[in-house]
């Protein structure tokens, strides 16, 4: 009798290859209940400006080396030539380029609100349901602190330069405060300036006319040494009068802040209602 023999076993089935796998989806952004306030797109504009200069060495680094390159160029250059000598001169030059520091720093500013605009960056914004004074704000936030920051490292290395201050503390910290006020208003002149350039190359040229009102004035030399028909131009614009409240200030006396500080409320009052229209304009 025969027997039936045992059935070999099945092999095991292969397992059935998955395929590739799901591509993972981010999670949808939710839509904001409303549109962001002014005082949060402002912050945001201008914490993308900042991150934008201090990542870029180039912007911080070189326009530092720049300024102090200048200074060292007046300071030890031209100041022995100057009647006087080189030591007193640096206790008249200095506090008016630190004043006027930010006349050298502003063709940045131009040039960065100029690529923005033209790279499509602040059609973008505009685009947005924020209000366009915000954009304005946040810009012109950021732009300050690099003065900021401009202006607190030239003071620095003008003490390294020999500089020393012919009053108090107190007054020295008043002539800064005045310094940092300017740097605010000419935030503005140069917004406006680079609002009007085609581009960025543009911008840094026509910021160039602001080294016509930096050597034409008493920041290097004292007005009054300079040629009869020159002298009107060099006393009456704005920077002489800020550059003299300044020294004023550091000797402890208000002599020309009065008008100083009436020159920056002009200069402020009109530049800044022109950067906010010219971004609706944009």
């Amino acid at each position: 009798m025969m027997t039936d023999s045992p059935r070999p076993a099945r092999p095991a089935r292969r397992a059935r290859s998955a395929g590739p796998a799901a591509p993972a989806y981010p999670a949808a952004i939710a839509r904001p209940a409303a549109p962001p306030g002014a005082v949060r797109a402002s912050l945001e504009v201008a914490r993308r400006a900042l991150r934008k200069f201090f990542r870029t060495p180039g912007l911080w680094a070189m326009g530092l080396v720049t300024s102090v390159l200048f200074l060292f160029t007046f300071r030890y250059v031209f100041g022995g030539a100057v009647q006087g000598g080189a030591a007193r001169y640096a206790d008249y030059l200095i506090p008016g380029y630190v004043a006027t520091i930010v006349l050298f720093t502003g063709a940045g500013i131009a040039v960065a609100v100029a690529e923005d605009r033209v790279s499509g960056f602040t059609g973008r914004l505009l685009s947005l349901p924020v209000p366009r004074t915000a954009i304005a704000l946040g810009r012109a936030l950021a732009d300050f602190t690099t003065n900021v920051w401009s202006i607190l490292a030239t003071a620095a290395f003008g003490f390294l330069f020999g500089f020393r201050l012919g009053g108090t503390v107190a007054d020295g910290l008043a002539a800064l405060g005045l310094c940092l006020a300017y740097g605010l208003v000419f935030t503005a002149v140069f917004m406006v300036i680079g609002l009007a350039a085609p581009n960025g190359q543009a911008a840094q040229g026509m910021s160039m006319i602001a080294f016509v009102f930096a050597f034409i004035s008493s920041t290097y030399v004292p007005a009054s040494t300079m040629p009869g028909w020159l002298q009107p131009f060099a006393k009456y614009q704005p920077i002489t009068p800020m550059v003299d409240a300044v020294r004023s200030l550091i000797a402890g006396s208000t002599s020309d802040v009065a008008l100083a500080l009436a020159w920056s409320a002009l200069l402020l009052a009109v530049f800044t209602p022109v950067a906010v229209l010219r971004y609706y304009r944009v």
